[in-house]
C-alpha cells in the first residue's frame, strides 16, 4: 500500500497523516526542506505544533513518509516489456518527479526506515534485472550507475540558470560568449557559438546519457560472479 493509500490516523479539526504529509510535501516543493519544521507545518495547516506529533512521531518520521510520496509518483517498472525500455521508462519518470519535488533529490537514498513506495520501487527494480539475466553484483553495479546518474543529472538540471534550447541561447548570447573572447577561448567560443546556431536542446542530454549507460550494461547480462 503507498503513502498516499494509507488509512489516515484518528484526526481532530479535519487533520490526519494524509493530509500533514501532503501539505508538508507541498511546502517542501515551494520553500525547499532545509526549513521544514513541525512548528512551520503547524503554522501552515492552522493547528498547533504538538498536535502533528500524533501524526508523525519525528522530523525524521515525517521525512520518511514525503521521500515515500515521492516513490509513489514514480512509474513502477514493468514485466510487460523488456529491461531496458522499463529502465529507460522508470528513469524518465523519476527525473520528473524530482524535478517537481527538487528537495528529494538529496533523500531519496538516505531513510533507514523507507516506507512501502520506497520498497516496492526497489523490489521492482531488482527483480527486473535479475529477470534480464544480470548476476546479484552486476545487478547492484547497475542499480548504483542508474540511480546515480538520475539523481546526479536531476540536481544539475534543478541548478541551471536555463532549461530550454531558446534559454541557453539566449544566455550564451547575452552572458557566456562576452566571457569568451576568441583570442584566449577559441574552443569554448567555437563551441558556444556553434551550439547556439545548431539550435541544440540541453533537454536532450538525459536521454542521450541513459541510452549510453543502459547499452553499455546490456553486454553485462549474465556475467559471472559466484552470487547468481
Amino acid at each position: 500500500m503507498s503513502a498516499r493509500e494509507q488509512r489516515p490516523a484518528a484526526s481532530d479539526g479535519g487533520l490526519s497523516k494524509a493530509r500533514v504529509v501532503a501539505e508538508a510535501v507541498r511546502l517542501a516543493d515551494r520553500e525547499g526542506v532545509h526549513g521544514l519544521s513541525m512548528r512551520r507545518l503547524a503554522n501552515e495547516l492552522g493547528a498547533g505544533a504538538m498536535s502533528l506529533y500524533h501524526y508523525v512521531a519525528s522530523r525524521d518520521e515525517l521525512l520518511d513518509a514525503m521521500v515515500d510520496v515521492v516513490f509513489d509518483e514514480i512509474e513502477l517498472l514493468s514485466d510487460d516489456t523488456d529491461w531496458m525500455s522499463a529502465m529507460r521508462r522508470q528513469a524518465i519518470s523519476a527525473r520528473q518527479v524530482l524535478a517537481r519535488h527538487p528537495w528529494a533529490i538529496s533523500l531519496m537514498e538516505s531513510r533507514t526506515t523507507p516506507g512501502p513506495a520506497n520498497i516496492r520501487h526497489r523490489e521492482a527494480f531488482t527483480a527486473c534485472l535479475r529477470k534480464a539475466g544480470f548476476s546479484i553484483v552486476m545487478a547492484t553495479h547497475a542499480n548504483w550507475l542508474l540511480n546515480s546518474y538520475v539523481y546526479g543529472y536531476a540536481l544539475q538540471e534543478a541548478s541551471l540558470p536555463f532549461s530550454t534550447a531558446e534559454g541557453l541561447a539566449e544566455m550564451t548570447e547575452s552572458v557566456y560568449l562576452p566571457q569568451l573572447p576568441p583570442d584566449r577561448f577559441p574552443y569554448l567560443n567555437e563551441s558556444a557559438v556553434g551550439l547556439a546556431a545548431a539550435g541544440y536542446d540541453p533537454t536532450e542530454e538525459f536521454a542521450f546519457g541513459l541510452d549510453l549507460i543502459l547499452a553499455a550494461l546490456d553486454p553485462l547480462r549474465s556475467s559471472a560472479d559466484g552470487g547468481a
